[in-house]
Parts: C-alpha cells; structure tokens; sequence
C-alpha cells in the first residue's frame, strides 16, 4: 500500500528516462509525450543545453537565501521583461505561488479588496489562488474561501462591467482556460476588457503559467491580443522541468513590493535560475516562435482532417501547441486508449483531450501521432458505438 495521500488518480506506469519528445518506462515501452508533464517540458525531455546548465551549476552553488545578490535573478529578470515591454521580476517556485503573489500586489497596491475572476478559470491550489479560481469542484471541502473574489462568464464583455463596483481593484484571467477546457478569448473580449481596466484604473493580471513561455508561438499569449497587462504570471514551461515560477509587473509597482512585503525562501535559487535562464535563451528567439506557430497551424490542419473521419468530434480549439478536442462524451477511456498504443495526452474537463506536446517536436513527430489518434479513435468508436 502507497505511503503517499491519494491525491492523485497515478497510472502505474514507471518512467526511467525521457529523451526530446518521448518517455521510456521500466518495462522498455515507448510513448510520445503530448503532454509535456502538463506544458511544463516545453523543450521536450533533458534537453541538452538546460541538462548542461543545471549540471554545472550543481557543482558550484545551491543556495545563499534572497539575502543576497543572485546575478542569474538579474539576468533571467532582463530577458523576461524584454518580452514584457520593461517591469520588475519576482522570482518563486510554481504557478500558484506566482499567482499568490500577484493577488497580494493587486491588493496592497490598489487597496481594494474585490478582484473579478472568471468561471472554469484555474489559478492554483493554495486558498488565494484557489479563492480566485472560478470552480466549485476546486473548492469543495474547505469551507469558506478567501473573501473577494467573484467569477463572470469568460468572453461576457457584459458580465463584466456589470460586476465592477467602488471596492474593486483588479481583474484576473487567462489568455486561453486551460483546466477550463482550452477555450480561447477573443479579441473583442480583450478589448473590453482593456478599456474597462483604463477607465475604472484596474489593474490587470494575466496568468500566463500554461499559456506562456512560447507555448501558443509568442513569448506570452497575451502578445497576440489587444490585451495590455500589469501583471502576468509565469510557471510550468520557465524551468523545461525543474521548479520555477515568476510574477512580472510594471515599474509603477515597485514601491508596493518594498522590503519585507513578500518573499520566497527557495525563489530564484541558483539551479532553478539555471534552467530557466537556459530554457529563456532557447525559446525567446523569433525564428523559434515562428516555428512554433508553424507547427501549431500544421497540427490543426491534421486534427481539422480527422475532425471529418469523425463526428463525435464537436471542436477544435486552441492556438500554437495548445490544444483541445471537444468530443460528444467522456474522454478518460479514450485517453487510455491512446497510453496503451504509445501516445500521452491529457484532458481538460471531462469531454475535453488536451494536447500539450514539447514546442520543439518535429514535424514527423505530429505525424506520428496523429496516426496513432486515427487508429485508435476508429477501433474505439466502432467498438463502444459512442455517438
């Protein structure tokens, strides 16, 4: 029996090692990985440029504490906020940590304690960013949630400015709701969106921790919108696997961050700088980028034509290597299916299958599993009679 709380639905599946875009279990099984560890290996597995980085930092220094200057926090934070049109970096360990601290900033900055969030958002686990994350699911059990916090359809310009009052200071969103089932904003949304924030003077936060780090072909998701935000927020795909999360926001709020007002005790740790300096460096290229979208079209164009064989295929939807297949009913088994002939995938929602391959997967890679899809997808549905 497991020593470890059931907080997991594991597949009893052992990887020893991975390689690019594919896994190897303990039994010597192949799988190609569309999944990428939930968009966090967004370089594919043990790369081996961020592989070399964190190799040598671990044979010169681990740790120190935020006491001290950390030249790679330094480094890491400029590129960054190149992408992010100039702004200051706080450095921390995952996405609900980032998220965290971007509620707390919002908060203390505004001095307002109402932020608008979104239904079927996900902003993490912890109670501020869970408070924020617009499912019920997410919060049943715990009793009252952390209090400010109300949700509005998303894409509802309308239901929006509706709920803005005196008391509020910030809105919170995704460019695309992942855990919500890969729904993508619109542009005419986002507009609203900025413009409400403009004449009400709320901050916007962006929470970039799936959708960032080249993951739909830009730096940031938000770079393909009218959108223009104060904060975003960064995680998964920083560190290509290794532990890393990061808030960005505008010079204006430096003042409300000043000594003492939030901190991180493992944040910006040398290994983690490390890799994530690396991982930035790669990804942060516009010829990498284009190709990222390149791909991100071709994948789309192969699932458009399967979406035909099909009908109990309703959707499509996503930008660059982000992507979800709405069906007619629950895709678990479905995702079974594909483990067992050699394909991770995951899901968004109970009738969504969630594609999250590594960014820089090859063209005959995409090709490779879509075959696997079509294969599966006939056997399944001509042996189960889904509709």
């Amino acid at each position: 029996m497991s020593k470890l709380f059931p907080t997991y639905n594991k597949k009893p599946i052992n990887f020893l090692n991975g390689k690019g875009t594919y896994l190897f279990d303990d039994e010597n099984n192949k799988y190609l990985d569309f999944l990428s560890g939930i968009a966090v290996c967004n370089l594919g597995h043990c790369h081996p440029k961020v592989s070399n980085a964190l190799k040598e930092q671990v044979d010169s220094i681990w740790h120190i504490s935020n006491l001290f200057t950390i030249k790679k926090q330094e480094e890491l934070a400029e590129l960054l906020v190149k992408s992010f049109k100039n702004g200051l970096a706080f450095f921390c360990n995952s996405g609900t940590e980032a998220n965290e601290a971007a509620i707390k900033l919002a908060k203390k900055h505004t001095s307002k304690s109402h932020i608008i969030s979104f239904k079927q958002s996900f902003h993490g686990r912890t109670f501020g960013s869970m408070a924020a994350t617009g499912q019920p699911k997410i919060h049943e059990g715990y009793g009252e949630m952390l209090n400010g916090f109300t949700y509005v359809p998303y894409n509802d310009l309308n239901a929006l400015q509706n709920e803005i009052n005196e008391n509020t200071g910030a809105i919170i969103l995704e460019v695309i709701q992942g855990e919500g089932g890969v729904i993508v904003g619109n542009n005419d949304f986002f507009e609203g969106v900025q413009a409400l924030c403009k004449k009400h003077e709320l901050l916007l936060i962006v929470d970039e921790v799936q959708t960032g780090v080249g993951r739909t072909g830009t730096m940031f998701a938000y770079e393909q919108t009218p959108l223009n935000p104060d904060i975003i927020t960064l995680a998964k795909g920083l560190g290509n696997g290794f532990p890393v999360g990061a808030m960005l926001g505008k010079n204006k709020l430096a003042s409300t961050f000043s000594a003492g007002a939030h901190g991180s005790t493992f944040g910006g740790n040398y290994l983690a700088m490390a890799a994530a300096f690396e991982t930035i460096n790669i990804i942060n290229d516009g010829v990498f980028l284009n190709e990222v979208k390149e791909k991100g079209s071709y994948i789309f164009d192969k699932l458009t034509d399967i979406k035909k064989e099909f009908p109990q295929i309703l959707e499509i939807r996503g930008k660059g290597l982000m992507v979800g297949i709405e069906l007619t009913g629950p895709v678990d088994q479905l995702v079974e299916q594909f483990l067992k002939n050699g394909l991770i995938v995951g899901t968004a929602g109970a009738n969504v299958l969630r594609l999250l391959p590594p960014i820089n997967l090859s063209y005959e890679e995409i090709d490779e599993a879509i075959q696997i899809m079509k294969q599966v997808l006939s056997s399944y549905f001509l042996n189960s009679h889904v509709k």
